[in-house]
């Protein structure tokens, strides 16, 4: 067994005795954990919004096919 295996063995009993099991809470752990997900995503928006601002919708237009004109009439 690891080193690491043999101290989560012998700590497990100890907190065991320290938690209400009828009361459950994420504690400071899983607030910290959530306020990096909300920044995350609050990055990941401002960052996609600042690119959909660079994105330039207008269509190109189509290229004129070989032996017709710009208005589409064949050229003579």
């Amino acid at each position: 067994m690891s080193a690491t295996q043999e101290a989560i063995v012998q700590l497990l009993p100890l907190a065991g005795d320290t938690f209400d099991k009828n009361k459950v809470t994420p504690g400071i752990l899983g607030f910290i954990v959530f306020a990096a997900l909300a920044l995350g995503v609050w990055g990941l928006m401002k960052s996609m919004s600042r690119h959909m601002g660079r994105v330039d919708f207008k269509e190109a237009p189509e290229p004129a096919a070989k032996g017709t004109t710009t208005d589409g009439t064949r050229a003579p």
